[in-house]
């Protein structure tokens, strides 16, 4: 990237919370966002508990009428944005348009709207189904909304790589400012696909954790007894600036993005390579581009979602990258706490990190009870711990063989 981007805003509605500063707190006190499901009954299902949003109202972001008419994950990603423009301090009014944009991902987009139409046709017929169906379920509909609703003109895009899509969003969209496409970016994920199809689906993969008689307990990243992730919902969202953009306007400032790696396994559809290789290619391609010795990274967030296979892989991948500083680095999945967001996940992990850096803390991996031989590193177990961070980096692997990998710096710290 010829220009330095920075982060200025930040915006979430997370299973933890409905805002930033909710969401981080309950995470460095190690609270967890996972319940029995409470959207529909999931008696049926294999698993029956997911990391659901609660209390949320998205009257305090668009109107009614409009609300009705747009997908759950868009009203996630509106209600994000609209925390994390504020965050800012950016008056949109006095930007040049063109010069903002929009990147927002999803895994699924709206698979409710579909669930429901597809519904309304079987049981009345085919003009039974709603004439916005098609605008609520398209993956592109959040970025489309943020972009209507702040009257941005610059690139909008979204993207779609599974669980990796909130960090590739971040990145990609770093990327355009970086070149000098726009001066500022509101990047990120939004998600909303706690849906009993989807929750069967991965459990006939064999995917999820079953845990139904201890929910909160369920999501065990890097465990011995872990047994599969846990579905989350929610959206994340930052604002990227220039640094010449930010300063000029005296903009706060929470880190800096420094690097991006985007690589594939080329393995398999579902599962990670095993040797990490993927992985590993994708954190020493975002080491390069931020110039950043591995021995300089203090902090990873990991992609952790307490699978058998992720885990292991994830667990070489670092090896391989840091080799004996990976025994010195402190990991973190804060999946164990907010559940797996999917195309959200990156974005508000990103957000982690740069938080940590801020407040010089480190968040846990929550319910880490058995240590695995394999995983063998600093997972920072249960409890948040003091720390110099300086240096972060953030994983995102999805399906598809999708790697991401961002690396996060604290504005003005070498």
């Amino acid at each position: 990237m010829s220009k330095r981007v920075v982060v200025t805003g930040l915006g979430a509605v997370t299973p933890l919370g409905n805002d930033v500063p909710t969401t981080w707190k309950a995470v460095l006190e190690g609270v967890s966002g996972v319940d029995r499901i409470q959207s529909f009954d999931p008696s049926e299902l294999k698993t029956q508990f997911a990391a659901e949003v609660k209390d949320f109202d998205p009257t305090r972001v668009m109107d009614r009428r409009e609300a009705r008419r747009v997908d759950r994950f868009t009203q996630f990603a509106q209600a994000a944005a609209s925390e994390a423009v504020a965050d800012s301090g950016l008056d949109m009014a006095a930007e040049d348009p063109a010069q903002v944009g929009v990147l927002v991902g999803s895994a699924v987009g709206g698979i409710s709207s579909l669930l429901e139409q597809a519904e309304q046709m079987r049981v009345g017929g085919p003009r039974r189904v709603s004439p916005f169906m098609i605008p609520a379920l398209m993956m592109n509909a959040a970025a489309g909304q943020v972009a209507i609703s702040f009257g941005l003109r610059g690139p909008n895009l979204a993207v779609a790589t599974a669980c990796a899509t909130g960090s590739h969003a971040v990145g990609e969209a770093a990327a355009i400012v970086g070149r000098g496409d726009a001066q500022v970016m509101l990047a990120g994920g939004s998600e909303a696909g706690i849906v009993a199809v989807a929750i069967a689906g991965f459990n006939v993969m064999g995917a999820l954790s079953t845990r139904n008689e201890d929910p909160p307990g369920a999501c065990r990243p890097f465990e011995a007894d872990r047994d599969g992730f846990v579905m989350g919902e929610g959206a994340a969202m930052l604002v990227l600036e220039s640094l010449e953009h930010a300063q000029a306007r005296g903009a706060h400032i929470y880190g800096e993005v420094l690097g991006y790696g985007a690589t594939a396994d080329a393995f398999h559809i579902t599962a990670p390579a095993q040797d990490g290789v993927g992985a590993a290619l994708a954190m020493s391609k975002a080491l390069q581009q931020a110039n950043m010795p591995p021995e300089s990274v203090d902090y990873i967030n990991a992609h952790g979602t307490g699978t058998i296979l992720n885990d292991p892989s994830e667990t070489a991948a670092i090896k391989m990258v840091f080799g004996e500083h990976a025994y010195r680095l402190a990991i973190s999945s804060t999946k164990s706490m907010t559940g797996h967001l999917l195309g959200a996940a990156g974005a508000l992990e990103a957000i982690f990190c740069l938080l940590a850096m801020r407040d010089q803390t480190l968040p846990p991996t929550i319910n880490y009870e058995t240590p695995d031989p394999v995983c063998d590193l600093d997972y920072v177990p249960n409890v948040s711990r003091q720390a110099t961070v300086n240096k972060a980096i953030s994983n995102s692997f999805g399906f598809g063989g999708h790697n991401a990998t961002l690396a996060l710096g604290r504005y003005g710290r070498s």
